[in-house]
């Protein structure tokens, strides 16, 4: 099959078998939005219990078995992935059996922040000021370049607020260094931020692209906690408002689609300081954010990530009303009075409690603001948050 060829299906034909990388609740989701439309899946991850697993068959195997991942890539139509860490290599393995979407150029640039962060600098995206950090000297000298507060951050696999520390003195540094030192490290400037928000956009294999409106975040411990879809001008002291930073990020994110090729959902995470937008982070691939366009959405982003990896025309983004998210961390809620919230919609992922793990998610769903936040306030004590 050509690159960007959509895929044809007729209607006396099976209907094509979705091969995905990972199998958390990314994975159980895209599973769930794809039924409907008579697709098949398939998992692969190394843990057993792997939630996604309960919705189809789940090949239990490391990511570096050639083997594990031949049997898996047998009658796959396309192969798509669930998370950023998974191995590259893996990815290009696969690749030899049908396409693989998002490409590996955008999953080797998201595993690294130094290389993202210098994706971004080429494309002309703003970012908080960075240096790289592979040994005490050089810590010392981006200290001094970049100055304090400034943020140490392992360059690869730190997620959810892990893998960094925070240098609000010099006193800081060396307890920096003896935390973190020893992997390639990225030191950034700690930005005084107004807020935090995100962009998802789409793309599919036939160049077809689309946007769903900026997401105000609210974080906790490192962890996302809570979205609010739209974000609103009213919540930033600067005088820019809403619509003009969504354009300015629906621009950012489409260099990097052009850029990269991209095909699939890609978040991008922004810092919001007067009026402007620095990028954080991308993530290629559907994203926590992103939950509420299950109901707050025209097409979710599950949905069209699985349109965009298939050539299939995406599905509108347009927002039904207004929506917030809230995680579910650690422990599960009380079910009955989650469902007691009229405009309320529970999302368990299968997962056993522990504290920091996500468990699930609830989005609400109002037509004004002042109703959505009223039903906010009542679903809070009830998530936890």
């Amino acid at each position: 099959m050509r690159p960007g060829q959509k895929i044809e299906m007729h209607p006396t034909e099976q209907m094509p078998l979705v091969g995905i990388l990972g199998a958390g609740q990314l994975g159980r989701m895209l599973a769930l939005a794809g039924y409907p439309l008579g697709l098949r899946f398939r998992f692969f991850d190394p843990a057993p219990d792997a939630p996604a697993g309960q919705l189809a068959e789940h090949f239990v195997a490391d990511y570096t078995d050639e083997d594990a991942l031949r049997r898996f890539a047998q009658g796959v139509d396309v192969f798509t992935y669930e998370f950023e860490n998974v191995p590259v290599e893996a990815v290009r393995f696969l690749s030899r059996f049908a396409p693989v979407y998002p490409p590996p150029a955008a999953l080797e640039a998201a595993q690294d922040r130094l290389s993202e962060k210098t994706l971004f600098r080429h494309l002309g995206i703003p970012t908080p000021p960075f240096a790289p950090v592979d040994t005490r000297e050089q810590l010392d000298d981006a200290v001094r370049a970049i100055g304090l507060p400034a943020v140490l951050k392992t360059r690869r696999f730190g997620y959810d607020g892990k893998g960094q520390r925070v240098l609000r003195t010099t006193n800081d540094v060396e307890s920096a260094w003896q935390a973190l030192g020893g992997v390639p490290l990225i030191l950034e400037g700690f930005i005084p931020f107004e807020r935090e928000v995100s962009v998802l956009a789409v793309r599919s294999r036939t160049g077809e692209t689309a946007f769903y409106p900026l997401v105000e975040n609210h974080h906790r411990d490192g962890i996302l906690r809570l979205s609010l879809a739209p974000a609103q001008s009213s919540i930033f002291s600067h005088q820019s408002s809403i619509s003009n930073l969504h354009s300015l990020a629906c621009d950012y994110a489409s260099r990097l689609v052009a850029a990269l090729d991209y095909v699939g959902v890609l978040a991008i995470e922004f810092f919001v300081q007067e009026g402007r937008l620095l990028a954080n982070e991308m993530a290629p691939r559907v994203h926590n954010s992103g939950h509420w366009t299950i109901e707050g959405a025209a097409t979710s982003q599950f949905e069209n990530h699985l349109r965009a990896v298939l050539g299939w025309p995406l599905g509108a983004t347009a927002m039904r009303g207004l929506a917030a998210m809230l995680n579910l961390i650690g422990a599960l809620p009380d079910a009955q009075a989650v469902l007691a919230l009229p405009g309320a919609h529970l999302h368990l992922y299968g997962k056993a409690p522990r504290p920091g793990r996500k468990l699930g998610h609830i989005t609400l769903q109002a037509e004004d603001r002042e109703s959505l936040y009223n039903l906010l306030e009542q679903a809070r004590p009830i998530a936890d948050l």
